[in-house]
């Protein structure tokens, strides 16, 4: 009797549980539609020269555009001071300089918006104990990067205002990166918290889908590199880069490490390499998957994993060759962000959910 009990009265605990993840998880879903946009609004932005039109960090009044002529010539003239208005837009319109403000404006709006909406639900969930223990921490760390991201986007920003007439590719890439990551940690809680029809695979799969979410991070570092670099522009032929399988002149600069961050020749170069890396392996995780582990969703989800990274190979050398034309390279970027997700879910699912207060996890 003791023992029918205590089953009955675990049984709508863990239905309480499983209701509680699944509100957890509906949310972080909507996180990652709201950070999906906004990073291809950032991508926008950088692709017509807008992300220098606000020249001040005004995380609260700055949520308020100009509402009036006043308000946008005082603007226009924070503008005109800056050596990208002097040097490339010398003599543009203010209603030219709209257009661009209303790029950036809309992506620092959208960021804002991101922030509350992780922000406020969280503390909602977390009052009204819907977090597990285990979770809270998770979420907090990535509250914790989107702070300091939104540091990091200044810092960015403040690259292009004194000497240079764009941003430092260095912090460009660092921006690029850290929203990635954001997007790929949203991605992992959310697959936690969903239910998984199969067993973990084994420690070999695991790893190799986790280096596979790992070189998808480097690759979009490195995209972030070659945008901050304008590289996608100087060399525009696939599959030989400059008539040749290896380039010549990749090591110009001195010291030599620099070439790897300021030479647009060997960044490029060196993104091609990341690509083809990505390619072989994710075709080696879905043949080694498929062998292991035949006819099982880890094995399907290998097999779209691939069929993702062919397909944005396919965007990238179009966009080469097609000289970065602004559809196709945001396509490129949008279609990266899909392959990351899809790859951190697959890590997350080779792993299974997390596990429920009082189960044992599994060893594999």
């Amino acid at each position: 009797m003791a023992a029918n009990a205590d089953y009955a009265s675990s049984v709508p605990d863990r239905d309480r549980l499983l209701r509680n993840r699944a509100q957890v998880r509906f949310w972080l879903y909507c996180v990652l539609v709201v950070l999906f946009a906004l990073i291809l609004v950032g991508g926008a932005t950088r692709m017509t020269g807008s992300g220098l039109s606000i020249t001040e960090w005004k995380p609260i009044h700055g949520v308020i555009p100009p509402l009036n002529e006043a308000e946008w010539q005082e603007e226009f003239l924070k503008y005109q001071q800056i050596p990208q208005y002097e040097k490339i837009n010398h003599g543009m319109s203010l209603d030219e300089f709209k257009g661009i403000f209303w790029w950036e404006w809309a992506h620092r709006l959208l960021a804002r918006g991101v922030g509350f909406l992780f922000a406020i639900p969280l503390v909602f969930f977390w009052v009204t104990r819907r977090v597990e223990r285990g979770l809270t921490p998770k979420l907090i760390g990535i509250l914790a990067l989107g702070g300091l991201q939104g540091a990091i986007g200044w810092w960015m920003v403040a690259s292009g205002l004194v000497e240079r007439v764009s941003v430092s590719q260095y912090r460009l890439a660092t921006h690029l990166t850290i929203a990635s990551l954001i997007f790929m940690a949203t991605m992992v809680v959310a697959r936690g918290l969903a239910p998984h029809s199969q067993a973990p695979a084994g420690r070999r799969t695991q790893r190799l889908a986790g280096i596979l979410t790992l070189l998808v991070m480097v690759q979009i570092y490195l995209g972030g590199l070659v945008a901050g670099l304008h590289a996608g522009l100087s060399y525009t032929t696939w599959p030989l880069m400059d008539g040749k399988v290896i380039p010549g002149d990749l090591l110009l600069l001195e010291p030599v490490w620099r070439n790897f961050f300021e030479n647009p020749k060997t960044v490029q170069f060196v993104h091609r390499i990341g690509a083809y890396t990505l390619f072989v392996v994710a075709l080696w995780h879905m043949v080694a998957t498929g062998r292991s582990l035949p006819g099982s969703t880890h094995a399907r989800r290998a097999v779209l994993l691939f069929i993702l990274v062919l397909i944005q190979a396919i965007v990238g050398i179009a966009t080469l060759v097609m000289q970065v034309p602004m559809h196709l390279a945001l396509t490129h970027q949008g279609f990266a962000l899909v392959v990351l997700g899809f790859a951190a879910a697959h890590w997350r699912g080779t792993k299974g959910a997390y596990p429920l207060p009082g189960e044992i996890r599994n060893p594999a």
